[in-house]
């Protein structure tokens, strides 16, 4: 009978050990940063020799990915001039629309703005801005066209991007690393 009530005992001990520790359990791993959905994309080049010529290019795409087609109105720019760039974010999926570029901004250190170019295209893009480390966020900056040309330029929201990382600071991508939040492709002609 001794034998019976300890035995008892240690499967209760047991069971009870069990319990505290799987009550102990915390898997709520805390808040997520949901990621935004960005519908809306538009950049303007401003001639820093002309500030009459602004040139507006967009990426609407109200219903997300999937779905209907993006609208995209690509961008014509003059050939030997330098422009300022400035990159903005939107939901416009809500009313009124939520500027994304103010989060961007905000978390300037999780975010960067790559600007690739292919295809021929004669241009070079340099950073305008910095986060709180002083690595480039890139909601701003500056185009310099060379001679006539058309070509791509790949514009890319990446979330958490290693920008200590080589090249990187620099507008290489290729080591950045992190999650992109939206990549949107223009076709520009510099004429």
């Amino acid at each position: 009978m001794k034998l019976m009530i300890k035995n008892f005992w240690m499967f209760f001990s047991l069971l009870l050990a069990v319990s505290l520790i799987t009550a102990c359990d915390d898997d709520d791993p805390g808040p997520v940063n949901e990621e935004e959905l960005i519908t809306t994309v538009n950049v303007t080049f401003t001639n820093q020799a002309n500030a009459g010529d602004v040139v507006q290019a967009s990426f609407v795409d109200l219903d997300g990915p999937g779905g209907n087609a993006p609208v995209i109105t690509n961008p014509s720019l003059a050939a030997n001039a330098n422009y300022d760039v400035r990159v903005e974010f939107l939901n416009e999926s809500e009313t009124p629309a939520e500027d994304i570029t103010e989060e961007v901004v905000e978390e300037g250190e999780e975010h960067q703005v790559f600007m690739i170019v292919t295809g021929g295209l004669n241009v070079t893009y340099s950073y305008g801005d910095q986060d709180a480390s002083g690595n480039p966020i890139g909601v701003e900056g500056s185009i310099t066209t060379g001679a006539a040309s058309d070509g791509n330029l790949n514009l890319v929201l990446r979330h958490e991007p290693a920008k200590e990382a080589a090249g990187v600071s620099d507008g290489d991508i290729t080591n950045a690393g992190g999650e992109t939040d939206i990549s949107v492709n223009f076709t520009v002609t510099i004429q």
